[in-house]
């Protein structure tokens, strides 16, 4: 299983570029780092976070007070952590729509 993603700021209608992401498998209340990335210019990692992942429970955490800091923004998160199960085999794509004050995110393709 792989797993990607990307980062938009809705707030201002472009990529959330420059934004550190990393993922955890869990186990528990265990965290084990998988994969790290910085998104691009484009709001996406270069790489998938994860190429042979295995069932389970993950996290991903976006640090996105960083990212609005860069933008002047006092923004309300910190950090967005997402937790959700790889259940099947396939490419997972998981995205983070973000602003100041809010987020939201789906399971992509």
């Amino acid at each position: 299983m792989t797993l990607s993603t990307h980062v938009l700021d809705v707030s201002r209608g472009m990529p959330g570029a420059g934004i550190d992401v990393a993922l955890y498998a869990l186990d528990g209340e265990r965290r084990t780092l998988v994969g790290r990335a910085v998104t691009n210019a484009d709001g996406r990692t270069d790489a998938p976070l994860g190429t042979a992942l295995r069932a389970g429970l993950y996290e991903l955490v976006f640090s996105v007070g960083t990212y609005f800091e860069r933008q002047g923004v006092d923004g309300f998160y910190k950090e967005i952590p997402i937790r959700f199960e790889l259940d099947q085999p396939g490419k997972y794509h998981v995205p983070l729509l973000v602003s100041p004050w809010g987020y939201s995110t789906y399971r992509g393709s």
